[in-house]
């Protein structure tokens, strides 16, 4: 007799796309992105979106492993009752998405220190000063409607804001930062350009001097660059994923 069938709410499907979201987990608490045991990433697993993986509640993410991953359908209206509920607000903000855009395929959301930073500003508009803030030109919307914790009537009005497909971040005013993409390589790779742009920026300010910043003509060349820079974001998760195998390879299992 196996887990599964003692408990059928235990599910190991989708191993790959588990592992994959399971190393993004790890490797966002090694870069100190993560806030205690809170924020959350979830993926996508059916071809209409509706079925996704999302971290169980309250489990740090440098614990988490591939197993741990709860497998929820974004329509079920009995998803908090069930007793290995996720976080509400990680239902009310990822169900959301999932239910609503169903191109975001990879939801990574976190209060990390210099995307927040941004995001508590009151032009939280991220100008392209360098290589990396020129990679989101265009490419991000700003919430500057913040009105409490994700439960589910502010997750469906932050989703209802991702609708643009050139989108690929949502600059969450006094909250944080939201990423999407099609695969966990794409949003993660996101998620950290992301934060590594909004430090660069943040450190110039800092400066107190004046921005030298990009044309709209450069900036977006760039960020079209970087869109279909070979393999990149693939890549950069393998080699995660490669480091992860050697010294903590139990976030496989």
């Amino acid at each position: 007799m196996t887990l599964s069938s003692l408990n059928p709410r235990v599910n190991f499907d989708f191993p790959q796309e588990r592992a994959d979201l399971a190393a993004a987990f790890r490797w966002t608490a090694r870069l100190g992105m993560n806030e205690a045991v809170a924020n959350h990433f979830s993926l996508a697993v059916s071809g209409d979106g509706m079925r996704f993986l999302i971290n169980p509640n309250q489990r740090h993410f440098a614990r988490i492993k591939a197993s741990d991953l709860l497998l929820l359908d974004a329509d079920d209206p009995e998803v908090l009752a069930r007793p290995d509920a996720p976080d509400p607000t990680a239902w009310g903000l990822h169900g959301a998405v999932h239910r609503m855009v169903p191109h975001a395929r990879c939801v990574m959301h976190v209060h990390s220190i210099f995307a927040t930073v941004l995001a508590s500003l009151e032009d939280s508009t991220l100008p392209p000063i360098d290589q990396n803030t020129a990679m989101f030109f265009g490419r991000t919307v700003i919430d500057g409607n913040y009105g409490g914790l994700a439960f589910e009537e502010e997750g469906m009005r932050c989703a209802g804001m991702l609708g643009d497909p050139r989108v690929q971040v949502m600059i969450m005013g006094n909250h944080g930062v939201l990423v999407i993409g099609a695969t966990v390589a794409e949003a993660f790779t996101r998620l950290y350009y992301f934060e590594r742009a909004a430090e660069t920026y943040i450190r110039a300010l800092q400066t107190g001097r004046k921005l030298r910043v990009l044309s709209d003509a450069v900036a977006e060349s760039v960020a079209h660059e970087m869109e279909v820079y070979p393999d990149m974001a693939d890549r950069h998760l393998a080699e995660i994923r490669a480091i992860l195998d050697e010294q903590e390879p139990a976030y496989r299992n």
